[in-house]
């Protein structure tokens, strides 16, 4: 079995072949540039490959709706030249194989729970915090969809009561993304969030923003382990602080051994490191050819 895997991130897309063991054997990366161009060059990448199915884990707004009119695009997108853009079409011209597609976030969270820190349990939540902030879900054995999919980085936040800014989301302003992500970061402090020293006070404020949406996951969808991914995340000493937010959003109401007692087992980083995404492509795309 000889598996594509595509991570279609907003700033760089990752190609790669793997197997059934979730074993990369070959990758490459390039810009996320206009879709012409960057699609031209996944093709390029798959020539000559002879994979059995690929899977797709893409940044969105996305439709996963099977029997949509606009199944496999990409939706609306603020990106120049990718709202609107069929990327599942373009590539079933060149490959006539099965197909996985999903959310970047869901294919990392489903990456995990394979091969990674949520493997043998039957649920998971994965945030990515880094240029967006997104939420894949992992529930009851099967990634969760609705009437479009989780998107956990534009839910409402309290304000942090030292935090002033005004929020960098197109969109909705002040939501998780607008205060949490990286341009955040930068905007509110004007430096990028790895030049900031580990006891500057972005940190009180990032934990703050990070620890309310992991807290309202827990109460919502209760998952087995929660996974802090992405850029941002790479600050380790985040772990702790938003860890001793949630306990202390939570205040002994959830009333479970891996919170009370073994939080710093319950609340991690992913174990596939940042290959996390492809490596979840790649279950997409085995699932996509065992479901035939």
């Amino acid at each position: 079995m000889r598996i594509g895997a595509i991570e279609a991130g907003g700033t760089k897309f990752v190609c790669g072949i793997g197997n059934e063991e979730g074993v990369i054997e070959d990758s490459v990366s390039f810009p996320t540039e206009h879709p012409e161009v960057t699609m031209a060059r996944v093709i390029a990448y798959f020539q000559e490959k002879d994979v059995d199915a690929i899977g797709i884990g893409s940044f969105g707004p996305l439709d996963i709706g099977p029997t949509s009119p606009t199944y496999g695009y990409v939706t609306t997108t603020p990106k120049p030249g990718w709202a609107n853009y069929n990327v599942l079409g373009e590539l079933k011209q060149s490959f006539p194989v099965p197909y996985g597609w999903d959310t970047d976030v869901n294919a990392a969270a489903f990456g995990e729970a394979k091969w990674g820190a949520a493997k043998g349990l039957d649920s998971c939540v994965y945030y990515t915090v880094g240029t967006g902030v997104g939420v894949g879900i992992y529930s009851e054995g099967k990634l969760v969809h609705g009437l479009v999919h989780p998107e956990g980085g534009h839910v409402l936040t309290r304000r942090h009561p030292k935090d002033t800014y005004a929020g960098s989301c197109p969109y909705h302003g002040d939501c998780l993304e607008g205060m949490a992500a990286g341009p955040a970061l930068e905007a509110r402090w004007q430096v990028k969030g790895h030049e900031l020293p580990a006891n500057h006070p972005a940190w009180e404020i990032e934990a703050f923003y990070i620890a309310q949406a992991v807290t309202s996951t827990i109460l919502m969808i209760s998952p087995k382990k929660v996974i802090l991914g992405g850029g941002v995340m790479q600050q380790s000493h985040l772990f702790p602080m938003i860890r001793e937010e949630v306990r202390r959003n939570l205040n002994g109401y959830v009333s479970a051994e891996a919170i009370l007692n073994l939080i710093e087992t319950y609340i991690v980083p992913p174990e596939l490191g940042n290959s996390a995404g492809l490596c979840g492509a790649l279950a997409l795309g085995i699932e996509a050819l065992r479901d035939l």
